[in-house]
């Protein structure tokens, strides 16, 4: 009795273990909101200024799910989820939906011409509930010329409570609209506003036909209508090469009993279409408030996802002693690839030396050459010399002989 109360999780006592067990998952859920709430008091309490909106006649009961606070499904897998980051966002249908608000407005980004959808919009069967709140429709091309700056895309950014995108140009946007977009937690949604049937899904090996005109026309108001509010109700899933995904599953605002069915109905959808191997890969399930700690919903009671990961004591011994003599051949490799190294040093260093030898017997060759050269040059410019002094005095007698003579 006394194991069972320090239990964090409680388990299904009867079929398979890899489901969520529903009076845990209330529990935790009760848990949260209480503590969401108590923290909320408390700051009130402590509070210097007071809220003059919040006992208001003109506001509804119920808080603004803008300003609820949001609770976090945090699943950890025992392996990686996905290969590499996705842009696109998966979606989760919730049976209590995250965006009640009436006051929520909705911006959304369609293919060209934007006029075809504002007028599928302004049309009189579609559901003026809706329509009030889409504030803007905004073509791509018009997009990519209007918010090119960044203080013009973070001002879209703020004036819209969630962004949708037609499933047409979806993959036009991280670059029209930037980091300042994809780093917040208003990414685009993927709405499909197509007509049904008319989606171009060429067979494999076949090129995909040019656009067309059929290919950008726009579904029915009521389909339009349809779309948009079942995107809208889903949580959304964004995947990234790691073994944890959050998803934002709740609001502060819902009762425990709706927390714990949109709970369930995110772990059924990740468990079902994200996570590869199921329920076999997940490792634990939390729930948690943006500043408050997890509170655990369900844990792995193994690491493994597959029973070959396992390996027996005799498996783990051979390969330990199979790693051991790896090493050391590893290590006898290296020895032997050192003392080829000092060989070969040993070689080039006295090949080195003799090059040195050779190099100064040159110098001292040519030095010595130089040396008889210019003592050769030193006895040809004397004896040259001793030459013209001969010379230069026998020119000075002759001239001596010739002044004598008309004396006589």
């Amino acid at each position: 009795m006394a194991s069972e109360s320090l239990a964090l999780t409680r388990r299904v006592t009867s079929g398979s273990p890899y489901q969520l067990e529903q009076s845990q998952t209330l529990r935790a859920s009760s848990a949260l909101i209480k503590h969401i709430d108590s923290e909320a008091d408390r700051k009130e309490a402590t509070s210097t200024t007071k809220n003059l909106l919040k006992n208001s006649a003109d506001t509804s009961n119920a808080i603004d799910s803008r300003d609820a606070e949001p609770v976090w499904l945090v699943l950890t897998t025992k392996k990686h989820i996905v290969d590499q980051h996705r842009l696109k966002p998966g979606k989760i249908p919730l049976p209590h939906s995250l965006n009640q608000s009436p006051s929520a407005t909705i911006c959304l980004i369609s293919c060209d011409p934007q006029r075809v959808v504002k007028d599928t919009i302004a049309h009189p069967s579609f559901p003026t509930s809706l329509s009030s709140r889409i504030t803007r429709v905004i073509g791509i091309s018009k997009l990519k010329a209007k918010y090119g700056s960044f203080e013009s895309r973070r001002q879209l950014l703020n004036e819209h409570d969630i962004f949708l995108a037609d499933a047409r140009v979806i993959t036009m946007l991280p670059k029209a609209l930037g980091k300042i977009f994809y780093k917040s937690h208003k990414k685009p949604v993927p709405v499909n506003l197509q007509p049904y049937g008319k989606k171009d899904t060429p067979g494999k090996g076949i090129a995909p036909k040019a656009e067309s005109k059929e290919s950008k026309a726009i579904a029915p108001p009521e389909q339009v209508a349809k779309e948009i509010e079942k995107t809208i109700s889903c949580a959304l899933v964004h995947l990234s090469p790691s073994n944890n995904v959050a998803v934002r599953t709740a609001l502060s605002t819902f009762t425990p009993q709706q927390v714990a069915e949109n709970v369930e109905a995110v772990v059924s959808g990740l468990t079902g279409k994200f996570i590869s191997k199921g329920w076999r890969n997940v490792r634990s399930v939390h729930i948690k408030g943006p500043n408050t700690l997890a509170f655990p919903i369900w844990l792995a009671s193994e690491l493994w996802t597959d029973e070959g990961d396992v390996l027996e004591d005799e498996e783990v011994k051979e390969r330990e002693e199979a790693r051991v003599a790896k090493a050391a051949e590893r290590r006898v490799a290296g020895k032997k690839r050192e003392r080829l190294l000092d060989k070969v040093g040993e070689k080039e260093q006295q090949k080195a030396r003799k090059r040195t030898k050779r190099a100064k017997a040159g110098d001292a060759g040519e030095k010595e050459g130089s040396q008889k050269k210019s003592r050769v040059e030193d006895v040809d410019l004397s004896k040259e010399m001793r030459e013209r002094r001969e010379k230069l005095r026998e020119q000075i007698r002759l001239d001596r002989e010739n002044m004598e003579k008309p004396r006589a």
